[in-house]
């Protein structure tokens, strides 16, 4: 059996779960229930595999939710992909390892909850595989179907399979969806879901302090020189799939470097290797020229362990230069390297995320839409590049000339957009609070109202100082003033569940 066969018929696997549990919706609930008074939340996400945004998101949304529903009165569980390296992430939550088997799996797992969360960002698109997202849907529609709470919060939407599409279609229409942007919001729409606008949930992360980048950095010969950090990976890899006869073979040493786990592999071959190794030629010429030019010191990071053989090419291209793969970095750590920069290069996302609210001026490498999306809103649609363009060395050399030229402006309006999400971060939670409320009122009194800043967890003193900064009241007396899209908020006061109910 191929490996699209595979996914096709886990997802067939998925859709024929849901319909059993749909079959016992009137059945007594899971004893136990709220049992104490605690809300039992499961958190599907794509965490525990060691990728930062991943982790950072999911550690930042269980801060909220904590905040929001009070210690004593919330439990939560995480999906654990991968072995722990690091302690003191994940609020507490209990991890439970996903398996293969997905559609089993879920379908007794989550009837022990109250609800299910989908945290991971790229639910509602096929590039990087049909599985993880057939999970994460799968998820969501078993606890719909079984009465529970159904949410995904935080999520973008991209181009997804027809198998994928319509599982969305199916049993996400009960789910109550937070779509990170507009965009996001829109696409779902035209497959028939209603969903809400926020953001992602990264915003609000706190790293260790500067100088413990700092030190990491002299460590690799940084000499007090600005640092230009580029973020690649290999855009071309994907999508991932699962091949019984790829690890039957596995063991005598072939496909090694495809091999993503247990039975999932990587795309590969000379046609993924030729663009490859084109897009990092590009990257090679645009950086050397660049730190050459204007004598900045080169970083290499990886925001993942998939990111490793990336950033080493790229650094020996580059004749040697100080590398970070945040595998080997406790989180807090990997993002105070980060923020040291004072321009970034990035194809990964949460990089971007995490140093906007140090001021690091960031320019987009894209392979999907959520770089895309992310600078269009940030209203820098002229630092991103695609990863396949023809001209790609001389579009790179461009927007790091542009973000040297022009730090100080670009660098003020990137503080200014976290305002923005920290904004929406906070309608999310107001969204939130008010779902659970509908179906749980004895929630109705954990959250003071009285601030809009109440409904995001404990902010950093970097962050408060931002919203000092840019407090003038045109721009922060309501969330939508603080958006230069006011559709996106469109809904406030009239969140999509509440509509949901009204019509019923």
């Amino acid at each position: 059996m191929s490996a699209p066969l595979i996914d096709s018929f886990m997802i067939r696997r998925m859709r024929r779960t849901i319909e059993r549990a749909a079959r016992h919706k009137d059945a007594p609930p899971t004893p136990g229930l709220l049992e104490n008074g605690k809300l039992k939340l499961l958190f599907a996400g794509y965490t525990g595999a060691n990728n930062m945004g991943a982790d950072v998101r999911v550690e930042e949304m269980l801060r909220q939710f904590r905040h929001l529903f009070h210690p004593d009165r919330f439990d939560a569980a995480v999906f654990s992909f991968g072995k722990p390296r690091w302690d003191g992430y994940f609020q507490g939550a209990t991890r439970v390892r996903p398996q293969v088997d997905f559609p089993r799996y879920l379908n007794s797992l989550v009837p022990k909850f109250d609800g299910v969360v989908a945290c991971e960002g790229s639910i509602f698109k096929s590039h990087f595989t049909d599985l993880l997202p057939a999970m994460m849907i799968g998820a969501l529609g078993l606890a719909a179907a079984s009465g529970r709470l159904s949410v995904a919060y935080g999520s973008e939407a991209g181009r997804m399979s027809p198998e994928l599409t319509h599982l969305v279609s199916d049993y996400c229409a009960e789910a109550y969806i937070i779509a990170r942007n507009v965009r996001s919001r829109d696409l779902l729409a035209e497959r028939g879901l209603v969903a809400d606008v926020g953001t992602d949930t990264a915003w609000t992360f706190e790293p260790h302090l500067r100088e413990q980048g700092e030190l990491e950095l002299r460590r690799k010969g940084w000499n007090g020189r600005p640092i230009l950090t580029v973020c690649p990976i290999n855009p071309f890899w994907w999508p991932v799939n699962i091949s019984l006869a790829k690890s039957l073979v596995r063991p005598f040493g072939l496909y090694r470097d495809s091999h993503y786990g247990r039975v999932f592999f990587h795309r590969c071959g000379p046609e993924v290797e030729r663009r490859f190794e084109s897009y990092l030629r590009s990257l090679s010429v645009a950086v050397a020229g660049f730190c050459a030019r204007r004598n900045y010191f080169p970083v290499i990071a990886g925001c993942e362990r998939l990111d490793r053989i990336a950033v080493n090419r790229l650094a020996k291209s580059l004749g040697g230069a100080a590398t970070f793969v945040s595998f080997d970095y406790e989180p807090r750590r990997f993002v105070s390297i980060l923020r040291c920069s004072r321009l970034l290069l990035s194809s990964r996302y949460h990089a971007v995320v995490t140093t906007m609210p140090a001021g690091v001026v960031s320019a987009g490498l894209s392979m999907d839409e959520r770089l895309d999306n992310l600078l269009e809103e940030r209203r820098h649609p002229h630092l991103l590049s695609r990863v396949d363009d023809s001209d790609l060395a001389e579009k790179l050399e461009n927007s790091l000339e542009t973000m040297h030229a022009q730090r100080e402006q670009l660098q003020a309006e990137t503080e200014f957009d976290v305002c923005r999400h920290l904004r929406r971060m906070s309608h999310m939670g107001k969204l939130i609070v008010e779902y659970v409320r509908s179906r749980y009122p004895q929630f109705e009194n954990l959250t003071d109202r009285s601030s809009w800043e109440n409904y995001l967890p404990p902010l950093d003193s970097g962050l408060r100082s931002l919203l000092d900064r840019y407090a003038a009241p045109e721009v922060s007396s309501t969330a939508i003033s603080m958006n230069p899209h006011p559709s996106e908020l469109e809904r406030v006061g009239t969140p999509t569940y509440a509509a949901r109910q009204s019509d019923e």
